[in-house]
């Protein structure tokens, strides 16, 4: 495991004093490789905290570019960045704040035909997608492949999350079984969206994976995160993993990937 240099531990003080954490947890984050689904409302804040703690590699996916009505909620991007792909925008921002980051870029579709592929290479997976498909492509992936990951999901005034570990607690279909109807699905241009909610939930997503990579604390593991920022009120719903689930239960029905 790489030692921690002289610069870096000016860099990292608060987290090489904080208890439970040390130069240990620090060595953890900075060998770590983490992925991330979509660079928009949620995956800026989350891009922005995990280059901050020093994760040694991060991989961004997305196959957008920057809208000026993205910049009410995406921090990452800025005006100057209209029309720039999301991922060439949040690498020159991960850039600026860390040195010590690497970042693996796709500017592409993250889909059924090559995410087993992709996410083979990281430690852990974060979802911040906007779409059903997305949500439920991205848990079955990382369930078959066995590689914890964080699910988050915003709109309006309300976000929800929970952290999976494979084969030990419950997943996204342990949930929610399958997506609703195609032409059901609702979109934050539609309805709207708080700028700050993915903000707040970004930024829970961030700490889960760096807890996870630390090893520290407890995690939101068999446990459904919501929130309703209009009255600020928080919710932890307790889950179990399911044993008629038809991805992570006792006879899975689920085998194959599709979009």
């Amino acid at each position: 495991m790489t030692d921690i240099k002289q610069k870096q531990k000016e860099r990292y003080h608060r987290h090489l004093i904080l208890r439970n954490f040390g130069e240990e947890g620090q060595k953890k984050l900075l060998n770590s490789k983490i992925l991330v689904i979509g660079v928009g409302g949620l995956g800026s804040p989350v891009l922005l905290y995990l280059a901050a703690a020093g994760v040694g590699t991060i991989g961004i996916a997305d196959d957008d570019v920057v809208d000026v009505s993205n910049l009410q909620r995406q921090i990452i991007h800025f005006t100057t960045d209209v029309n720039l792909p999301k991922v060439d925008s949040a690498e020159q921002k991960i850039n600026a704040l860390n040195p010590d980051v690497t970042v693996i870029k796709y500017h592409k579709v993250i889909d059924a035909e090559n995410i087993l592929e992709t996410i083979k290479k990281y430690h852990f997976v974060i979802d911040c997608t906007d779409n059903f498909s997305s949500k439920f492509l991205i848990n079955d992936a990382c369930v078959m492949a066995k590689i914890p990951y964080s699910h988050g999901g915003v709109m309006q005034y309300h976000g929800q999350t929970l952290t999976v570990i494979p084969d030990q607690t419950a997943c996204y279909r342990c949930v929610y079984n399958e997506p609703p109807p195609a032409d059901s699905n609702i979109h934050a241009s539609e309805i709207g969206i708080l700028g700050v909610i993915p903000g707040i939930l970004g930024t829970i997503q961030a700490a889960e994976a760096i807890k996870h990579i630390a090893g520290v604390g407890n995690l939101l593991t068999n446990a459904l995160m919501t929130f309703n920022a209009e009255t600020m009120n928080f919710q932890k719903i307790k889950l179990k993993k399911q044993k008629a689930c038809p991805l992570c239960g006792e006879k899975p029905s689920i085998t194959s990937l599709s979009n």
